[in-house]
């Protein structure tokens, strides 16, 4: 059984194409849906009562992703912004490759949602080439992670009072514990919603300013970015 967890708050724009997405997977295995939602105001709830997910309360991401895995009955949880889509046999292939590389959390290459080759470009140097670089020694998980559901009761889920990067923090912290990749071959589809409203520049030089913080003085549990969980909702693909 694969559980699919993702935080909601606000994603009318949104969710609709990534459950979609969801439902177009056909991997020959069980799987459930699990929405833990922040108190949307907009027509998140009944688009995901639409697609029968099952509806919780959550929070931020971190608080969402950790109530989300209480209710799971998968062995295996995936933990997904309600902000990307999935390809065809994006189950079938991701779960496969989890297995013969025999992992316990993975994380996955990213491609933009966009129609400028200049835009996927930009997108696979800020994020694509430095994860994979990266990926032995300061493992990163963004946007999708898949782990085992006993590694992520053994770590104690994501941390709840870290503010900014909870997802890098976790995959990091279950590194430790289980055998960590990044499934290259497996790619999630991302919305740039966050490049577009706060700018390719000043986007970089935040995840930049976040590492070197990580890095020097750990998890990042002060409101450093003024992070808002709805902040982009209104944001294009």
């Amino acid at each position: 059984m694969l559980s699919i967890i993702i935080p909601t708050l606000n994603e009318e724009k949104f969710l609709p194409l990534l459950l979609d997405s969801i439902k177009k997977q056909d991997f020959g295995g069980e799987s459930e849906i699990i929405v833990a939602d922040a108190g949307s105001e907009d027509k998140t709830i009944e688009i995901a009562k639409i697609y029968n997910c099952k509806i919780i309360k959550g929070g931020l991401p971190a608080k969402g992703r950790n109530e989300g895995a209480k209710v799971a009955i998968g062995g295996l949880l995936l933990f997904l912004d309600a902000d990307i889509t999935l390809p065809e046999k994006f189950f079938e292939k991701a779960l496969r490759k989890f297995k013969e590389r025999n992992l316990d959390v993975a994380s996955f290459c990213l491609e933009a949602q966009a129609k400028r080759k200049i835009k996927k470009f930009l997108f696979n140097v800020f994020y694509n080439w430095p994860i994979l670089v990266l990926e032995k020694i300061l493992p990163h998980g963004s946007q999708a992670i898949l782990v085992k559901k006993t590694l992520h009761e053994k770590i104690g889920g994501f941390d709840e009072e870290i503010r900014f990067a909870e997802d890098h923090s976790y995959v990091r912290k279950a590194k430790k514990m289980g055998n960590f990749g990044i499934l290259h071959s497996v790619k999630a589809l991302s919305s740039l919603r966050r490049f577009e409203k706060d700018g390719w520049i000043l986007t970089y030089l935040k995840y930049i300013f976040a590492e070197i913080y990580m890095i020097i003085f750990g998890d990042i549990k002060r409101d450093i970015f003024n992070y808002r969980f709805d902040h982009y909702r209104d944001g294009n693909f």
